[in-house]
This record gives C-alpha cells, structure tokens and sequence, in this order.
C-alpha cells in the first residue's frame, strides 16, 4: 500500500538527510497566483456583487448577501445534535484553558539608572478567521482559531466559510454549514460570512460593503485561499500558507502496527493530497502496517480518497538503519504531526526539533490533537515547522517596546550613540542626541537654552 524508501545506506546514523528524498505532496502557490489575482482584484473593486457572483460560480448556490444572519447562527445552535453539542463544549473548554496559560504579560527592564525599555503586548485589533468547507466540515478550526483569538482579547473577529449547496437540513441552502454556524454561536461570535476560498480572503483584506477590512487573516484552506495569502500578504498579516495534511509515524518493534495503520488512515481521510508517512528501523513493522492497511482502507468509509493519498508520491514508508537515523529523518521532514511510537517515547519526543506538533505513545493519536487535547490543530505543513509554530494566543499579539530614558540616562550612553552613528556615516543620528544637551528639555516639551549665557 505504501511506496518504501529505503535510506538506510544513503546516509549514516544521525547524519543528515537530503529532504528531496523523503516524501512530499506538491503545492503550486505560485501557479495558483495568476488564478486569484483577478478574483481579488475583482473583490476588491466590487465587493458583495463580486462575492455573490462568485458563490454562484464556484459554490452552485445563488445568495442575496454574503453576510449570515444573525438569527440563522441562534437556530443552528438549537438544533445542533446534543452529543455534537457536549463534544463541542468540552472541545473549547480545553482550549481555552491551554490557551489562556500563553498569555504575555508586559515585562520592563531597567538598563540603566532611570533607562527601561518595556514590552507591551497588543492584540491584533481585527483578525479574519477562514474555516474550510470541501469534503469535510470542520467545526473544529473554529474552535481552533476562535479560542486563541479570543485569548488574547481580539476585539473584533471575523469567520468566513463556504455556502453549502447541500443543506446540513431544511433551512440552510447558501449559508455555511449549520455545524460551523452553531460552533460560532457557541464562541459567541456572530459575525459570520458565507464566503469560500480566495474571494473571502480578498473580502477581509480589501473590505466590502457587508465586511470591514480586517488586520490579520488565519486559518487553512486549500491552495488557491494559500495564493490568495500569498498575494495579499503585506495588506493583511497573515498565519501561514497552509498545505495538505501531514502525518508521520516514528515508530520501532515495540510499536502495534493495527494502530499505526489506523492513524494513516485517519489523516489520509482528509484529502487526496493528504502526507503519510511512516518512518522505521523495522522491516517487519513496515510489513504488518501493510497488511493493516490492505484490510482497514476498503472498510474505511472514505476509502477511495485513502486509497489514492496513501498511494500517491506524498506518501510512504521511510526504512532507516536506527532511531537515530530516524529523528535524523522526521526533523528533516517536519512534519505537521509527527507520533512517536517506541519503545521509550517520551525521551525520543525530547530529541524532537521540527515538527508542528509532537504526540507521544499509544495513547495520543492525532485525532486528540484535531479536537480536545486542548492543544491547537492549525499547524505548519509543507517542511514549514522548521521555522513556524502552530497558531497561538501569540499569533493574535504584536509586541511593542516603549523607551522611556531621562536626561541622565541618555547622558551615559550618549557618546556610544554618537559614535555609532559616525561609523554608519549617519551623523544626523548623533546630532539627534546632542541636541538634546544643548538645550534644556522640561517634562512638558518646551525647550530652553542650556548654554551659561543665554537670556
């Protein structure tokens, strides 16, 4: 079922690995790029009439507004399964206390008699969060993006998602999914837009005559909402361009391969893009996953879609000579989610460096992490996890330094000042600081003359 590599005399143990070998699924952004630019640009000189266009065009519904009722978020919740409901509520009771606890608090130093710098923590005063529709409703990443926005005391947020053709019952046609709409309830946001893919990220970005234009966009999509990103970078912050989901399994003998199997199976379910990849010294573990496979996939309910991710280029069982070799290939990869299945797990998970997030044992499949870990499930795809975190309460906050210095202060370090700034030929630098003992400076601004003799 799964394609081998076999890397174990390509390279030694713990030596490094050439990340072209390992698998990979292809992302195009830049392809994509020439697709959104004029339906952005569209959106940005059209608005709600571009949006409505567009959701006739790409979604197959026809709506009169782009911005969900108010009244249609209090039914969904009403009538949202009970059992959905608990899941939900437990869901975003865990989040928010493993959330709250990423809190900054502003922090001041004092460099010199009467010199500190502070930090203060600013949240973003607007954020857009994307929630994707496709084949799945996720009803999760509102959670996920809400919660930490909400954290870190966001003022304004922001939920777009796709218009359903199909309604989740009689009364939903063109709104997203009552799913969605009942999660946004739940987080008490009722700001919500029936808006999909590029279009809704141009619609935070530019603003229309439904949506004020927003500060930062967060949240996954496919690849035209990552162009869209892309393209629109710059005008809004944004978290990431997200890819297809990733798994990787770092396992040894000790690991139960019916279990291995299955949590394949579970992220392959997603897309037919979607990474699994298993890494292992065992030949014997990569040939009863196998067999596993070959009996869980047909039983899945989606198992063509399985079928064709676990089997396309993005997709594999990696064989290595040890577990060294094999960190060596998981922080290479850096994987979005990356199990640890061996023997001791908790001091391999230690040696991690790359990786979105970590699940340790048999015990912490990755489906806890995509609904009540507690931790968050919008995470780096695409190797990104080498240089990015998951989103955060930090995604939502801007740092500030505030420089508070008094004369005397100043007066210390003034000749450092002036002397860098004659090395980088930039003498208006230091005349800025000179000035300043020229002339007296009170509290309030005014400025008198320091020298003796002045009257």
């Amino acid at each position: 079922m799964l394609t081998r590599i076999d890397l174990r005399d390509t390279a030694s143990s713990g030596g490094g690995i050439d990340r072209d070998l390992l698998p990979r699924a292809e992302l195009d952004v830049e392809a994509a790029l020439e697709t959104v630019r004029p339906l952005c640009e569209d959106v940005r000189h059209r608005g709600t009439a571009a949006l409505i266009e567009y959701a006739r065009r790409f979604d197959g519904v026809t709506i009169d507004r782009v911005r969900v009722p108010v009244e249609a978020l209090g039914r969904a919740l009403a009538e949202l399964d009970p059992a959905v409901r608990a899941g939900l509520e437990e869901s975003i009771r865990r989040a928010r206390l493993v959330h709250r606890e990423q809190r900054r608090t502003d922090t001041t130093v004092r460099v010199a008699p009467g010199g500190t710098v502070t930090e203060r923590w600013v949240p973003v005063e607007r954020v857009g969060l994307y929630v994707p529709g496709g084949r799945a409703v996720y009803p999760s990443s509102v959670v996920m993006n809400v919660v930490p926005a909400q954290e870190a005391g966001v003022a304004s947020l922001a939920v777009a998602s796709p218009p359903q053709r199909e309604p989740g019952n009689d009364w939903g046609v063109g709104l997203p999914h009552p799913t969605i709409l009942a999660a946004c309830a739940l987080l008490g946001v009722d700001e919500v837009y029936a808006a999909g893919g590029a279009q809704a990220v141009a619609m935070f970005a530019h603003g229309t005559e439904e949506c004020a234009p927003v500060r930062l966009v967060t949240g996954p999509g496919n690849v035209y909402v990552a162009a869209a990103k892309r393209l629109l970078k710059g005008l809004i912050g944004i978290d990431a361009e997200a890819g297809p989901t990733e798994i990787a399994v770092l396992a040894d003998d000790s690991a139960d391969p019916a279990l291995v199997a299955a949590d394949l199976v579970s992220q392959a379910e997603h897309d037919v893009l979607a990474a699994a990849v298993l890494v292992t010294p065992s030949v014997a573990l990569a040939d009863a996953v196998d067999a596993e496979l070959a009996v869980q996939v047909p039983a899945a309910k989606h198992h063509g879609r399985i079928a064709e991710a676990l089997a396309g280029r993005q997709s594999g069982t990696v064989l290595v000579t040890d577990l060294d070799q094999g960190l060596a290939v998981v922080d290479a990869y850096a994987a979005e989610h990356l199990e640890i299945l061996t023997e001791d797990p908790h001091a391999i998970a230690a040696r991690v460096r790359n990786a979105g997030a970590v699940f340790i044992g048999p015990y912490a499949p990755v489906s806890l992490g995509d609904y009540a870990a507690g931790s968050n499930h919008v995470l780096p795809t695409g190797g990104c996890a080498c240089h990015s975190s998951g989103l955060s309460v930090q995604s939502f906050l801007r740092g500030i330094h505030v420089v508070d210095y008094d004369r005397d202060a100043l007066a210390e370090v003034a000749h450092h000042v002036v002397t860098l700034a004659e090395a980088e030929d930039l003498p208006a630098h230091g005349a800025a600081v000179t000035a300043r003992f020229a002339r007296q400076v009170p509290a309030g601004g005014a400025t008198t003359d320091d020298r003796s003799d002045s009257k």
